[in-house]
């Protein structure tokens, strides 16, 4: 069959003459007319049910993906695969400890401004497969920039490794990108504002975690909330203790840690990114729909993501939030069984956000879910096909 796009038809007949069943024999063990077997071999009917494809592969004992002449993988997953080796050999070094690069030039101050921001706006326009690739010289870059003790290259250290951590926890890297976050704690020691950005990627990182509330909490503490600047910064340690009480079902501490941040959020106000935070109003309430499906609370993560972005705020928040938004209200969509409208927001992450679906594992989880589910409506079942999740 090689690589071609053969339609499914032809190769649903393939593969029945391979497994030497007649159309009718083929039919039987459907629970099909042999005309409708027929049909679906010449083209006349399409196969778009999950359910039928499903059943089809399995009469004839093949993968759904090699029925459908698709990889187990959608392009890319590989090579950003290969990308995280790279990252995680770079994390792995450690130059001062054995003073390899100290004799090495480092970036100017302003060219290595100008690389951070370059990896935080691939990172917020959900580029992942592009970040990975710049990640791995940016971490050795700003490994020379910590071993030869540059002040003004510190806080370049700090988001190159928040900007690591962030990008792993989407890529499902649960472990390095703890090590990348434990990274910035480390290089922030002793600066209350960078402890607290650090924090703020720690706090993503360990959510499961629930010893990790205190640490938020503490470093929020050391921050005196009156600059935007600073608020946001506050208010997003809040968020994500009340995320991390969420997941661990306490559902008083997350909504008050959520309420104290949308007092905070009135007063930055939105259509800011103070220190990569997207903190506002609008954020806070994308906070309380993922709190609410977290704790199981389907028909309120509902009417709050359906609040939300009809808010002003929604458009200016940056595309890879919007699109973390989206994905945890189709989940939200799947507590409340509704397939539909789960279905459609997940094809338009994938719409504008590509990478957010085709590269998160969580991401993958939900398409498979909505896809085969009995009322699931055929616009999910070519994604799922792409991402070989049937």
């Amino acid at each position: 069959m090689g690589g071609d796009p053969v339609p499914i038809g032809r190769r649903v007949a393939y593969l029945r003459v391979r497994r030497r069943l007649s159309q009718q024999s083929f039919a039987d063990r459907l629970g099909k007319s042999k005309s409708w077997v027929d049909k679906v071999e010449r083209g006349v009917r399409s196969l778009e049910r999950v359910s039928t494809i499903r059943e089809v592969a399995a009469v004839l004992r093949v993968d759904p993906a090699a029925l459908l002449g698709r990889d187990a993988q959608p392009a890319g997953v590989a090579e950003c695969r290969d990308g995280v080796a790279r990252i995680r050999a770079a994390l792995s070094a450690y130059p001062t400890a054995f003073h390899r690069p100290a004799d090495q030039a480092v970036m100017s101050p302003e060219q290595l401004a100008r690389e951070v921001w370059q990896a935080w706006m691939t990172y917020q326009y959900a580029r992942y497969p592009r970040l990975v690739e710049l990640l791995p010289a940016l971490v050795t870059e700003v490994h020379r920039v910590d071993t030869q003790e540059l002040p003004a290259g510190r806080e370049a250290v700090v988001e190159v490794y928040r900007v690591t951590a962030a990008l792993l926890v989407k890529l499902g890297e649960g472990s390095l990108a703890w090590l990348a976050a434990d990274r910035a704690m480390s290089a922030a020691v002793g600066d209350r504002v960078l402890l607290a950005c650090a924090a703020v990627q720690l706090g993503q990182v360990l959510r499961a975690a629930a010893r990790t509330r205190p640490v938020l909490l503490a470093a929020a503490s050391q921050l005196t909330p009156e600059t935007p600047q600073e608020l946001s910064l506050y208010g997003s340690l809040l968020v994500q203790a009340a995320l991390t009480a969420a997941v661990a079902g306490d559902d008083r501490a997350s909504g008050d840690l959520l309420a104290e941040a949308a007092g905070l959020a009135v007063r930055v106000g939105d259509g800011h990114d103070h220190h990569r935070t997207a903190f506002g109003p609008t954020a806070v309430e994308l906070a309380r729909v993922t709190a609410a499906v977290e704790l199981g609370d389907g028909p309120q993560a509902v009417a709050r993501h359906r609040e939300a972005v009809g808010r002003d705020g929604w458009r200016w928040l940056p595309v890879e939030h919007r699109a973390a938004h989206l994905l945890d209200a189709a989940r939200a969509y799947l507590h409340i069984n509704d397939p539909g409208n789960a279905a459609r927001l997940l094809v338009r992450v994938d719409g504008v956000a590509p990478a957010e679906i085709r590269h998160r594992p969580c991401a993958r989880h939900v398409v498979a879910q909505v896809a085969r589910h009995p009322a699931a409506p055929p616009t999910i079942t070519q994604l799922a096909i792409n991402l070989g999740v049937l």
